[in-house]
Parts: C-alpha cells; structure tokens; sequence
C-alpha cells in the first residue's frame, strides 16, 4: 500500500512572495510614480494614471494582507475583504486596460511601436483576468483557490520590472524575470508538496506560454488592425 504524502502546510510562503512582489514594485515605480516629485521625471501623471496606480498598489498590499490573514487562519475577515477583492481585481483590469490602449493612442512605447508594444500590456490584462476569475470560480478550493491568485499577482511584476535599472536596455530581461518569479514559487511548492498542483501547471503554463505567444502575435497585421482600431 502507497504511504500518503502528509500534507504540507506553509504559513510563511505566500507572505514571503507577496512581500517580495510588493518590494519590486515599490522600487520598479519609485522614480515614476511613489517618489516621482523627487525625481523630476517627465511627463507629469494624468488624474487615470495616478488612479491606476493607486489602485495597483492597493491590489499588491491587498494580497499581502490577504495572506497573513490566512496563514493566521483569520478566514473571516479574510472572507471579508475578499468581496472587496473582487472589486479592486474588477478596477485593476479596467484600469490597466485603460491605460494600455490610452497610452498606444498617444503613441507610448519603451521601444517597439507602440501598436505592437499594446499586445504586452493586454495581454497582461487577459492572462490576469483568467487567473483572478479561475480563483473567484474556486474561492471554496482553497488549494486552487490561492494558487490561482498568487500568479494572477505575481504575473503583473513585468511592469516594474521593466522599470528596473539592469532592465531599461532589455525589456526581454523583464518578461524572463516575470516568467522566473512565477517558475520559482511552483517550484517550490512542488518541492514542499512532493507533487505539482494542478491549478499550478495550468496556471504557470498559461503565464509562460502567453510571451511567446503575444510576441508573435504583436508583429501580425492582423493584430496591427486590431489594435488601430482600439487605439
């Protein structure tokens, strides 16, 4: 008879990641935004983008809150402020939507142009809105639940970490270290557990596979249509 793989509780994990996450966008965005008046950065915020980042923050320092909660086991305020959650994850991808299509009509981009660089930002939205709406689906799953949510979380960081020193020649540099970040947290899971969480294969191979696939996807004139119309 097979011995059952006890199963392994991690009060420290998913606030360590969430700390971690919250620390890269901290320092990704305090030349732009945190600390902006400091730095005297061109050009000054829209009323959109200081909302957009308020909202942002407020998601990240949600999931750190959320996840003390848990490994508390505080489930009913985490309960709680879950409902308020869905709200905030609701603005986020208005926001970042928003933002996106506003910022390729008046012809933002770190590099390529901008009707191609819209497809990494959108593309962000629609593997965020997945992840966050599967862990809404499986709130009553608390295995899936939360795994789903951290990399709809973790899966944000590539606009901070473009925004990086060691980053700003390579935007590349950003997508691998989203791609990384993600890769180490189910990989440690994995470890701990003895096994890969379904919700985690998934979830990991749709936030990998989506960069080369928008990659591709951002050169087409299919795409280059589309997104004329948007923006």
């Amino acid at each position: 008879m097979a011995a059952r793989v006890p199963v392994v509780r991690q009060p420290h994990f998913y606030r360590v990641v969430a700390l971690l996450a919250l620390l890269v966008v901290l320092a990704g965005f305090a030349p732009s935004f945190y600390l902006k008046p400091w730095f005297h950065k061109p050009p000054p915020l829209t009323a959109l983008l200081v909302v957009h980042g308020v909202v942002m923050t407020a998601w990240f320092a949600l999931f750190l809150v959320q996840a003390q909660l848990g490994a508390s086991r505080n489930l009913r305020l985490h309960r709680r402020l879950g409902a308020f959650g869905i709200g905030l994850a609701a603005a986020v991808l208005v926001l970042g939507t928003s933002v996106a299509i506003i910022g390729a009509r008046l012809g933002h981009s770190p590099g390529p142009p901008p009707l191609v660089f819209l497809a990494i930002p959108l593309g962000d939205m629609l593997v965020f809105a997945l992840l966050a709406g599967g862990a809404l689906w499986f709130r009553h799953r608390s295995d899936i639940h939360k795994r789903l949510m951290l990399l709809a979380f973790a899966g944000l960081l590539t606009a901070a970490g473009a925004r990086m020193p060691f980053a700003a020649t390579n935007i590349l540099f950003a997508f691998g270290a989203t791609v990384l970040f993600c890769g180490a947290c189910v990989a440690w899971d994995t470890w701990q557990h003895r096994r890969l969480h379904p919700a985690f294969g998934w979830g990991f191979a749709l936030v990998a596979l989506s960069w080369p696939l928008r990659l591709w996807l951002a050169g087409t004139a299919g795409w280059l249509a589309f997104g004329g119309w948007l923006a």
